[in-house]
């Protein structure tokens, strides 16, 4: 076909007709087979993952599998699959960011040949010289990392897919290692494989609940009643620390150049202590403190106390508060962490297939709900469901949520503890005059009256160690378990009372049910499923203040078809609102100065930056930094008692 039978614009293009597009026909493809290319590599990838599945398992468990036919097939259809949605996702992505960027340059070019009074040689000089909005290469590169981003993307998540098909395959049976990846297992607060209450052969119930602290989310989270002036102190805050590490690091430079050892981890945050007290001081009152360099003493007066709204009455546009608060609306400092990690939930549950019907987005309490179906009776739901539950906690939320959950633990054993004397109770009541049935019958026969009423007294003294036949013995008043209860010894001992008054009137009674034994198997069996449902919950204990994730779900064992996909949405969330879990030991490496141009900027801006003003802001009172050593204890009127013994 002759070149000028081309379509002439690019928006008409054929699968099968040669065009300028990069579509499979395109000239550029430059007589290519990409049908056999892929093929190629779909095969060579499943042959590579066989070989490596029959080289590392046991001879005795390759018999049991299906080798011949149903392996290898399985594995070819995952990655053609893979494969296929990945480079079609890219095609797609890779056409339309082309046809914009050409639109846009047919655009530029027709205004350019409008402006015929303008002389030809300064169009040529200000394209050399380039300028903010006009032949800037900065829109260019972002589009191509748009584009690298998203097919990134793209082979991350079939990657992930594959993995975790893989992973399924080699164990032959499903743990939490398989449904949350190594690299984000330290967020998990809580993951329990169980089977369903009503389907237990065939049916999983799992409790994942994941907590992403402060520290490690990308976009700090704030409740919507925060003040504006913490938001304020929290944007300084993070400023004065950026200043303080850019010093140090080039403090650490000097000592390189001058052929030193660089400072440790240790030595690192030392220098940093050292320095705090160039930037910000104690001094709440006196107006030229240091901690009101950057944002005056009057400032934070007028917002003292004002928070995300002001009454209408109140309300005046050329107040100061009322523009410093517009300021801080405008940044969307206060709802973006919370925007972000609902954004991210939901798109990644939309890309991964994963619909929900349900979505109760409660969003002054920094709570969100998300289901898959509307009804909620397990009884009519189907067999594969999911609900998450996403949530802002702070360390108040916490201490309120945690003063409940100690009083709802408190009942549950005077409760147990009150059947227990019921059912021994009971079983005293039903035994015949003088007749012996245990070993406080035998004892009260044969032993002496002396002995008798000491082992009375003892039982009445309340410094004793109680005994049952349980035991009553749980470590709870160490320093540790105080401030973090746990409860799980008590929980062990609560539960082992209930099996073990349901075994003494299985005892009792047999086979028989008269009306006693009725009421108290209906008292146990309640007791023992309500304290469960309790104990299935998270511990407000163990919780840090940040991001909780809670998901229930509900997947057939041998399909597993929503355990494998929360899983990919699970680890695609945590990469998307968590920077992770670093350990500053091993991140001591930065790059030296010789390898860093600042030429590489090419800005035309001052060489003065904002960031230098403000040090010499900070510099200009009393001179330069201090050196040496620096005494860390509080002095004595700042002093306070946390009420906590030490360690």
């Amino acid at each position: 076909m002759a070149f000028t039978q081309f379509p002439k614009s690019p928006n008409k293009f054929h699968p099968t007709i040669p065009n300028a597009v990069g579509s499979r026909e395109s000239l550029a493809q430059e007589g290519r087979d990409k049908i056999a290319e892929q093929k190629l590599i779909v095969s060579e990838t499943a042959e590579r993952v066989a070989k490596d599945i029959y080289s590392k398992l046991p001879h005795d468990v390759l018999v049991k599998m299906d080798i011949m036919g149903g392996l290898k097939e399985k594995l070819y259809n995952y990655v053609n699959q893979t494969y296929v949605n990945m480079f079609n996702r890219y095609t797609i992505t890779m056409e339309d960011e082309f046809l914009k960027k050409l639109r846009d340059f047919v655009d530029k070019e027709e205004t350019r040949g409008l402006a015929r009074y303008t002389p030809r040689e300064i169009v040529e000089l200000m394209d050399k010289i380039a300028g903010p909005d006009k032949f800037n290469t900065g829109e260019i590169e972002k589009s191509i990392i748009n584009m690298y981003g998203h097919l990134h993307g793209h082979i991350q998540r079939g990657m992930n897919d594959l993995e975790t098909e893989t992973n399924s395959i080699l164990r032959q049976k499903t743990d939490i290692g398989a449904f949350v990846r190594g690299q984000n297992a330290y967020a998990i607060l809580k993951c329990v494989f169980k089977d369903n209450e009503l389907r237990p052969k065939y049916v999983y119930d799992v409790k994942l609940s994941v907590n992403v602290l402060d520290s490690e989310l990308i976009s700090p989270l704030y409740h919507y009643q925060v003040t504006v002036e913490k938001l304020l102190k929290d944007a300084i805050q993070k400023h004065i620390q950026d200043l303080i590490d850019r010093q140090v690091q080039s403090f650490n430079d000097e000592l390189v150049d001058q052929g030193k050892r660089e400072l440790s981890g240790s030595e690192k945050m030392f220098e940093k202590i050292k320095r705090v007290e160039n930037f910000t001081d104690d001094e709440k009152e006196d107006e030229k403190s240091k901690r009101y360099t950057i944002l005056a003493k009057k400032f934070l007066d007028k917002i003292e106390g004002l928070r995300a709204e002001i009454d209408v009455e109140d309300y005046d546009p050329l107040n100061i508060r009322e523009n410093i608060k517009f300021v801080i609306d405008e940044e969307n400092v206060r709802n973006r962490g919370y925007n972000t990690a609902i954004n991210s939930i939901t798109s990644i549950l939309d890309t991964s297939k994963l619909g929900y019907q349900v979505c109760n987005n409660l969003k002054n309490a920094r709570i969100c709900h998300i289901r898959e179906y509307e009804e909620t009776d397990n009884a009519s739901l189907p067999d594969e469901r999911y609900a998450m539950r996403l949530a802002f906690y702070d360390q108040n939320q916490l201490k309120e949520e945690k003063k409940e959950f100690d009083k709802q633990m408190e009942a549950f054993s005077t409760e147990i503890k009150l059947l227990w004397d019921v059912v021994h109770g009971y079983y005293e009541s039903k035994k015949r005059f003088r007749a012996l049935k245990d070993f406080d019958d035998l004892a009260a026969r044969i032993m002496a009256r002396d002995w008798r009423r000491a082992k009375k007294e003892r039982d009445e003294d309340p410094e004793t160690v109680l005994w049952n036949e349980i035991g009553e013995m749980y470590p709870e008043d160490t320093f540790v378990e105080k401030n973090n209860r746990t409860y799980e010894y008590r929980i062990v001992n609560l539960r082992n009372k209930t099996n073990y008054l349901k075994d003494a009137l299985q005892k009792m009674h047999g086979f028989q049910n008269p009306i006693e034994r009725v009421i108290l198997d209906e008292r146990i069996n309640f007791l023992i499923k309500r304290f469960n449902e309790f104990t299935y919950k998270v511990n407000p204990h163990h919780i840090q203040p940040g991001l909780v994730l809670d998901v229930d779900i509900t997947t057939i064992k041998r399909k597993q078809f929503m355990l494998k996909g929360m899983a990919n949405v699970l680890n695609e969330f945590l990469y998307g609102v968590s920077k992770g879990f670093s350990d500053a030991a091993f991140a001591t490496y930065s790059r030296r100065r010789s390898t860093t141009r600042e030429d590489l900027e090419q800005s035309f801006a001052a060489a003065e930056t904002s960031e230098t003003i403000m040090e010499e802001a900070y510099r200009s009172s009393k001179g330069s930094e201090v050196t040496g050593t620096v005494s860390l204890t509080p002095k004595s009127k700042t002093a306070r008692r946390s009420g906590l013994k030490e360690l």
